[in-house]
């Protein structure tokens, strides 16, 4: 399917699901509204508080606010999965050690730390990029030791035979391996960095999408609990888009990576 005729289709999925919405929310069935406006809104007035917040300007502060959260949530998760997934498969007596405290860790309930993390850390920012990084850590990081694993002993036996020194292993033979399964994680990581940014921010903030949703929520105005939630998807989109054209420059060695096929 080429680029255009996904586009097209996309579209047509997200037309028909907005179609469908606007009429139960404002066309009787049977005598009763399917979609009561009360508790679902509908996508027009949807669309008329996302307009009023952009056109008024509104908008703009908080979302710079969860951007520069998000990124460094995304950024700082990220790095730091990266790196301890990295060092963990390449010493697997350390890897073993730490096994259990890694998967307790990774267990632990996120909602829960958002409120430690508010104590330690204040309502500002960090708070937010606190959270969000542990969200993002082990995702990455459970990824990149995967596929550092799952370097083919005979690709990385080859190499040494040619004399390769463990720099130049990890340059050539661990990281290539390495790169695919990182950005897999990393897409999804985009997420739940914002996710984690928005959580901290609906819990206790003074701006932000998180705060302009909970305001939202505290007055009973679904319409702008939706807005909010319609701007953080596109938001999270666009970063995605971001880490996609990263990942096709980096990826250009490998097969189908540039024209998005194999």
């Amino acid at each position: 399917m080429s680029r255009l005729k996904l586009l097209v289709c996309q579209i047509a999925v997200a037309v028909v699901m907005l179609g469908l919405w606007q009429l139960l929310a404002t066309v009787p069935v049977f005598g009763r509204m399917l979609l009561p406006p009360f508790f679902f809104s509908n996508p027009v007035d949807v669309g008329s508080q996302i307009v009023d917040w952009f056109a008024s300007g509104v908008i703009w502060k908080h979302l710079l606010i969860t951007l520069w959260e998000s990124i460094l949530a995304f950024a700082i998760g990220s790095l730091g999965g990266v790196m301890v997934g990295f060092w963990f498969a390449r010493q697997p007596r350390v890897a073993a050690v730490f096994d259990p405290y890694v998967k307790m860790a990774n267990a632990l309930p996120r909602v829960v730390l958002a409120p430690i993390f508010t104590l330690w850390l204040g309502l500002g920012i960090w708070s937010k990029v606190a959270l969000g990084v542990t969200l993002v850590f082990f995702i990455v990081f459970f990824n990149v030791y995967q596929g550092v694993k799952e370097v083919s002993a005979t690709l990385r036996d080859n190499g040494r035979m040619l004399g390769m020194s463990e720099r130049q292993l990890l340059r050539h033979v661990y990281w290539p391996s390495a790169l695919s399964w990182m950005f897999s994680s990393l897409h999804t990581s985009v997420g739940f960095a914002v996710v984690g940014a928005v959580v901290g921010e609906y819990l206790g903030s003074a701006a932000g999408l998180g705060y302009l949703i909970q305001q939202a929520e505290g007055v009973f105005d679904v319409a702008g609990v939706f807005a909010g939630m319609f701007v953080l998807s596109a938001f999270v989109i666009l970063i995605d888009l971001a880490v996609t054209v990263v990942e096709r420059r980096l990826l250009v060695w490998r097969p189908g990576a540039a024209d998005g096929r194999g």
